[in-house]
């Protein structure tokens, strides 16, 4: 069994070394749980939180219709315009102006109190636009009970819709903020979309010098806070050969031969607790009775450790490499020899938010409130992208349901439960942007 060591970790990505070297950002700042439990329940009291919460139930109905209108709409990662195109339309009508940047990714600004020239601290609200399933996958929605079942209907059209929500209800209680609220709902969260959406508003938007947190919504889980980053590196490996009849040209190299090698001394790894891999997809060959000129694989690696997922990594890289030689040995190469093609298609950075950060603290409260006592949780989000850069990240749920990423997935949406969720988003955001008391 192979094991992973740390004196092979390649130097990170540019990107990761940089964020190491950043301070953490304005408005980053410690809390004890007492502290943030005494915020929220000082939140909760105020006049305008119950014309919030109140709206919140009131407007149910309208949450889950657009729900479902938003989950109708197919939107495959790369393919999210329709959906993207619907949603700006219902932002706007929730009393946002609406822009699509050059990924897709749709904003909407909502101004604070001191905001000035464009120069007010920019908190981001984020929700994703794009699903896990193609264009042929059936969207129809079985009711069982209380519960919505369908693909998409939860991750995360929960999330837009819990967007539009709370947008409506913040105006409807005439809520001021002191810094800026960009709502967004991005493209690229899922699969290959390698987090472009969040990348583009980070790394490349007219915001990204003003941002200080975020607060992504993407979960149906409220008894979980996401403050650590699973990152992610994934890439698709080709073995290739001269190809050949599968009975004339017998005894000559095979790149199968090689990509099973491959995939066999990859299972064989072991890795530190977190730290895991999965061969994905695999492919190559024309017909039963040829020998392929084409082997591939598609491998995912993730860890919420940087240096572990670089070992993983660095040992990845060696183990795909090996049966080349092997292959090339052990059979006939007077047609042709095999190659070894491979690239990087997925890198998503890991990070965290540390768990006594403001932003934790007020999301973990925030569940508590609603009747979740949560804890801190990992996972692959569009927050990894802002913990990479030490901006204070959380991912929070604004539903309950579950089994994302299949035909089963659910939103329940019994009224109670439905709307205490909701205000574990809501929560965050007014204290992301700090609510001003007293309202406009």
């Amino acid at each position: 069994m192979k094991k992973l060591h740390h004196h092979c970790l390649r130097s990170l990505a540019a990107l990761s070394a940089m964020a190491a070297c950043l301070a953490l950002p304005a408005g980053a700042s410690a809390m004890t749980p007492a502290e943030a439990t005494a915020a929220v329940q000082s939140l909760l009291g105020s006049a305008q939180y119950k014309a919030m919460a109140a709206y919140l139930d009131q407007d149910h109905d309208r949450i889950v219709e657009q729900n479902i209108a938003l989950q109708q709409v197919p939107a495959p990662t790369f393919e999210e315009g329709a959906k993207a195109k619907l949603f700006a339309q219902f932002m706007q009508e929730a009393g946002l102006s609406t822009t699509i940047d050059e990924a897709g990714n749709v904003l909407a600004l909502w101004k604070g109190r001191d905001s000035k020239a464009g120069k007010a601290d920019v908190h981001v609200v984020g929700a994703h636009l794009d699903t896990v399933f193609g264009r042929d996958v059936d969207l129809s929605i079985q009711r069982e009970g209380t519960r919505l079942i369908a693909p998409g209907i939860l991750d995360d059209s929960r999330g837009l819709a819990a967007l539009l929500a709370i947008v409506r209800a913040m105006k409807h209680a005439g809520v001021q903020t002191h810094d800026d609220l960009l709502f967004v709902a991005t493209v690229g969260e899922e699969g290959m979309g390698d987090l472009r959406g969040v990348k583009q508003l980070f790394l490349h938007s007219e915001y990204k010098d003003r941002i200080r947190s975020a607060v992504m919504v993407d979960t149906g889980s409220p008894d979980q806070v996401v403050a650590q980053a699973a990152g992610s590196k994934r890439y698709e490996v080709h073995y290739k050969g001269p190809g050949g009849h599968s009975y004339r040209a017998f005894g000559i190299v095979s790149p199968m031969y090689a990509l099973g090698a491959a995939m066999g001394e990859i299972g064989r790894l072991k890795t530190p607790k977190g730290t895991t891999y999965s061969i994905g997809l695999i492919g190559g060959g024309t017909s039963i009775n040829s020998i392929p000129d084409d082997a591939w694989m598609q491998v995912d690696m993730r860890s919420a450790s940087q240096p572990d997922l670089a070992a993983l990594e660095a040992e990845f890289l060696k183990l795909i490499a090996a049966p080349v030689a092997a292959e090339n040995q052990a059979r006939s190469t007077q047609s042709g020899s095999i190659s070894m093609q491979y690239k990087l298609v997925g890198d998503r950075p890991a990070g965290s938010t540390a768990a006594d950060q403001r932003i934790v603290q007020i999301a973990l409260a925030a569940s508590g409130s609603q009747g979740w006592p949560a804890r801190v949780a990992s996972a692959s989000t569009d927050a990894n992208l802002p913990m990479s850069l030490n901006i204070p990240a959380v991912t929070v749920a604004s539903g309950v349901g579950s089994l994302n990423h299949s035909t089963k997935e659910y939103l329940d949406i019994e009224k109670g439960q439905s709307v205490r969720a909701l205000q574990v988003t809501l929560i965050s955001i007014l204290d992301a942007g700090r609510m001003v008391t007293g309202g406009r």
